[in-house]
C-alpha cells in the first residue's frame, strides 16, 4: 500500500527544500530502527549466560553508539538504551543553576569577535510519541551574530563560518520515534539524526542577511550521558572560524526542548467521556471522531482513529510548520484554545496543562520572575488567543506596554527585531519566554562569558573597544553605572 502523503506534509516539504519539486518516497519499512530490539534480546540473553561484554560490544559493532562509549559494562547500557526506539522517561530534572555573576572580578574582554547566539523561541515543544499524533516535529532553531569589536564595532558575516553542535546530546535516533513514522506524517524518508530542513546535530550555520541560523535541529530533551532523564535546558556551543581555521569567538547557548503536555491531565483513561483506549493520545483521537466525523472535509474522510499517525496541521493551518491546513477548518491555535476555553484556568498553571510546564517551567523571564507576570498578562485569555487571526505571526509586543519609544520594535515580532547598532533585540535580552535575566540559570551561562555576570548585555565593552559613554542602548542604568 502506498505510503499517505499529505498536502500539508507536500508543502511544508517542499517549503524546506526549495529546489525541490516533489516529495521522494521510500519503499523502506516504517520502522526504521526494528532491528535493534532483536539484538538486545540476544545480547541480553548472551550476558545471562556470563559471555563478556566486549564480545557483546564486538556483536553491537553496527551501533555507532557502542563506539562512542567508554569502555566496559558502564558503556553498555547506554548503548542498549540508544538501541531501543524510545527510552522511557522520568520527570525533567532541575538542571543544576549557574552563578549569574562572579563577585568582584570585572569582565575582561580581549577577544577581537564576539558571538551573540540564542533560540528564536525560548522554548521548543514536539511530541513525546509519533505513533499516533503529531502536533509538532523535533525542531529547534539557534540564531547567531557575530561581531568584531571596535568603535565602531561591526557586524560579520562574509568572512567567518558559524557552527554548532551539541557536546552532550550527539544523536536523536533512540530517544524519539520520529523517524519511525517521518514518511507516514512528513512525506520524506530522513536519514537518521536528520530534520526536516536537512540539518542535523552538529553542522554550519547559515549566513541570512546580518545574522546565522541554524533551523530544524531535531534537539531532544535528553542527552547522551543520562538519556532516560529528560533535560529541558540543552547546551549548544556555538564556534566561530575565521580564515584559515583560526577559531574567533565561541560561546554556549541554551536549546530549549521538551515534551511536557499534560493532555493526560484531563484524557487519561477514563477521562472526558470515559473513553479508555490505554493510550492518551487515543483517547483524543477516539473523542475527535466521535464529535467531528460527520465534518471532515474530502480527501481527509475516515476515522483519524484508522488513519493514524495523525498529523494535526494536514487539516488545521499552522504558521509553526507553515501548513496552510483546509479552507473552512480553523487554524489549529484557534481549534485548540476555543476548544479548551473555560476547561482550563486562564492563569500560567493553566496554560501548563498543554504548554511545558509545571516541571519545565518554559516561562522564566524576568518579568514573571522578578514582576510575576503570567502568561495571560502578555497574551490574554484562551478566548482571546483563539481570536488571534494569524497565531506565532501576530503576537504580544513588548512596546505594548513599554510605550517609550525608545522601546519600539521594528518588526511585529519581537524575535525578528533588530535595534542598537542592528543587533536583534533577542541577542541582547535573549529569547521570548526567557528574557534575562532569567529564572534558570543555564540561560546566563553565555552572559557571564562575556560580560561577567548574567544578563541582559549590559557591558558597553562587550563590543565596543572603549565605553562610548552617553548611556544604554534605552537610557536605562546599566551594570557599570
Amino acid at each position: 500500500e502506498p505510503v499517505r502523503t499529505p498536502v500539508a506534509s507536500r508543502n511544508l516539504y517542499l517549503a524546506c527544500n526549495p529546489g525541490a519539486t516533489e516529495v521522494p518516497m521510500s519503499d523502506r519499512p516504517q520502522n526504521k530502527q526494528s532491528w535493534p530490539r532483536d539484538v538486545l534480546v540476544i545480547v541480553l540473553a548472551l550476558a545471562a549466560f556470563g559471555i563478556l561484554l566486549t564480545t557483546a560490544a564486538a556483536v553491537l559493532g553496527v551501533l555507532p553508539a557502542m563506539a562512542q562509549d567508554g569502555e566496559g559494562s558502564q558503556a553498555f547500557l547506554p548503548a542498549i538504551i540508544r538501541a531501543a526506539n524510545t527510552p522511557t522517561p522520568t520527570q525533567p530534572a532541575t538542571p543544576t543553576a549557574t552563578p549569574t555573576s562572579t563577585p568582584g572580578v570585572p569582565p575582561v574582554i580581549d577577544d577581537e569577535y564576539i558571538v551573540l547566539g540564542w533560540n528564536d523561541l525560548g522554548m521548543h515543544c514536539y511530541n513525546r510519541d509519533f505513533k499516533d499524533i503529531a502536533v509538532l516535529p523535533p525542531y529547534n532553531t539557534l540564531w547567531a551574530q557575530v561581531i568584531k569589536r571596535g568603535d565602531p564595532p561591526q557586524i560579520i558575516t562574509d568572512t567567518v563560518t558559524v557552527d554548532y553542535s551539541f557536546p552532550d546530546n550527539t544523536y536523536s535516533v533512540g530517544k524519539s520515534n520520529f523517524w519511525d513514522f517521518d514518511v507516514q506524517l512528513f512525506g520524506v524518508d530522513l536519514p537518521p539524526n536528520v530534520g526536516l530542513t536537512g540539518n542535523g546535530m552538529a553542522g554550519e550555520m547559515e549566513a541570512k542577511g546580518t545574522h546565522f541560523a541554524a533551523e530544524g535541529i531535531p534537539l531532544t530533551e535528553f542527552s547522551d550521558s543520562n538519556p532516560t532523564q529528560a533535560d529541558p535546558y540543552q547546551l549548544a556551543e556555538v564556534v566561530v572560524t575565521g580564515p584559515g581555521g583560526i577559531q574567533l569567538a565561541r560561546s554556549t547557548v541554551v536549546a530549549p526542548v521538551s515534551t511536557e503536555m499534560h493532555c493526560d491531565n484531563c484524557h487519561k483513561d477514563g477521562g472526558v467521556e470515559g473513553i479508555r483506549t490505554g493510550s492518551v493520545e487515543q483517547n483524543i483521537l477516539v473523542l475527535h471522531d466521535k464529535e467531528n466525523a460527520d465534518e471532515y472535509p474530502n480527501g481527509h474522510t475516515g476515522n483519524l482513529m484508522d488513519r493514524r499517525p495523525i498529523l494535526c496541521a494536514e487539516c488545521h493551518a499552522s504558521n509553526a510548520l507553515g501548513a496552510p491546513g483546509v479552507q473552512g477548518i480553523p487554524n489549529l491555535s484557534k481549534a485548540m484554545h476555543k476548544k479548551h476555553a473555560g476547561k482550563v484556568q486562564n492563569t500560567t498553571e493553566g496554560c501548563y496543562n498543554c504548554h511545558p510546564g509545571p516541571t519545565t517551567k518554559c516561562l522564566r523571564d524576568v518579568m514573571s520572575s522578578e514582576f510575576n507576570m503570567g502568561c495571560t498578562d502578555c497574551h490574554g485569555s484562551m478566548e482571546q488567543v483563539a481570536k488571534n487571526p494569524n497565531p506565532w505571526l501576530n503576537e504580544p509586543r513588548c512596546d505594548n506596554c513599554h510605550k517609550d519609544p525608545k522601546y519600539a520594535q521594528n518588526n511585529p515580532l519581537f524575535r525578528m527585531s533588530t535595534g542598537h547598532g542592528g543587533i536583534y533585540c533577542e541577542g541582547c535580552h535573549d529569547s521570548t519566554h526567557a528574557i534575562a535575566p532569567s529564572s534558570q540559570g543555564r540561560d546566563a551561562i553565555k552572559f557571564v562569558e562575556l560580560q561577567g555576570h548574567g544578563g541582559p548585555i549590559d557591558t558597553c565593552t562587550v563590543c565596543h573597544v572603549t565605553s562610548p559613554g552617553g548611556g544604554s542602548p534605552h537610557d536605562v542604568k546599566t551594570a557599570a553605572d
